[in-house]
């Protein structure tokens, strides 16, 4: 059973505010970081670098040991004001167990990032407290100005909602919940841990990259069968990027994959948002409550 929980809102950031950037999956190096670093250089922030910046493990970002030290200092320190995950991948289901985030509850601050980071967004929304689902360190030389202009609103709290043109799949309709999400592979693989999401009457928003069509319908009805679409509000499908068919084709692309799915609830459905592994990656404030308003015309998301 899951527990009814009030969710905190870290404290937005002012310029002279100090963000730490760490590896909690993949390894990351100052050089890659410049741009990062002079984005936020550019909005009166200042970066400070984690011991898990410039070394690696093998493909991640320092050892376990490694990583789990960098992030809970990062969390600890009442000089950071948030925390900027560098680099995907995978790898910080492996720490997250080992960390410990009683300090971090009493004094919350934004963490940053997508894709592996998932497994933070939903293990820290689960503790009662949002997070910031939007481009890394390692996005930041592709991503559009849109993505980034979003991220700093967040950061800054600036008001602002994204509406884009309705994609003729959508299903109509409006609702109202608290965002959460991320990465499909990701909240498919914590399915059974303390770090899986409740989304009863909550909006769902979900991505991914690299994926068989027929993977992305198995990891749907995982979560159909995880009751994660019984009391969802709405449903958004952000970029579903680089997807693969097998010789002898699936034959349902990922619209038609959820729309099958769903087909025997009244949530509005929402594809082709703006989120996820793609350049227009805009900042998503998960655990905030939202309206999710979609037409025959346009779909927008609010921050209400």
């Amino acid at each position: 059973m899951f527990k009814i929980i009030i969710m905190k809102i870290p404290a937005y950031l002012q310029k002279g505010d100090t963000v730490a950037m760490v590896c909690t999956a993949r390894s990351f190096t100052r050089d890659e970081a410049q741009e990062a670093v002079s984005l936020f250089e550019s909005w009166g922030l200042n970066i400070v670098f984690g011991s898990t910046i410039d070394i690696n493990a093998n493909q991640l970002g320092g050892t376990d040991e490694q990583r789990t030290d960098d992030l809970q200092r990062m969390m600890d320190d009442d000089s950071i004001k948030a925390i900027w995950i560098a680099r995907g991948g995978y790898g910080t289901v492996r720490i997250i167990d080992k960390l410990d985030f009683s300090k971090f509850v009493k004094n919350p601050k934004w963490v940053i990032g997508f894709s592996d980071i998932t497994v933070l967004h939903s293990h820290i929304h689960n503790l009662g407290i949002a997070t910031l689902h939007a481009i890394m360190p390692y996005s930041v030389p592709k991503a559009l100005n849109e993505a980034k202009e979003t991220l700093r609103q967040a950061l800054f709290n600036e008001d602002y909602q994204i509406e884009i043109p309705s994609n003729s799949s959508n299903k109509t309709g409006n609702a109202e919940g608290l965002l959460v999400g991320g990465n499909l592979s990701i909240i498919y693989s914590l399915l059974g841990s303390k770090s899986s999401i409740n989304t009863k009457n909550k909006i769902l928003y979900l991505e991914d990259l690299d994926e068989y069509l027929y993977h992305i319908d198995r990891m749907f009805y995982n979560l159909k069968r995880n009751g994660y679409f019984d009391d969802l509000n709405g449903l958004i499908i952000g970029g579903m990027t680089d997807m693969h068919d097998n010789q002898i084709p699936f034959g349902y692309d990922v619209k038609q994959i959820v729309l099958d799915l769903c087909k025997e609830y009244n949530f509005p459905i929402c594809f082709d948002f703006p989120a996820g592994h793609i350049p227009d990656n805009r900042a998503l404030n998960l655990g905030t409550k939202v309206s999710l308003n979609i037409n025959n015309e346009s779909t927008s998301l609010k921050y209400i």
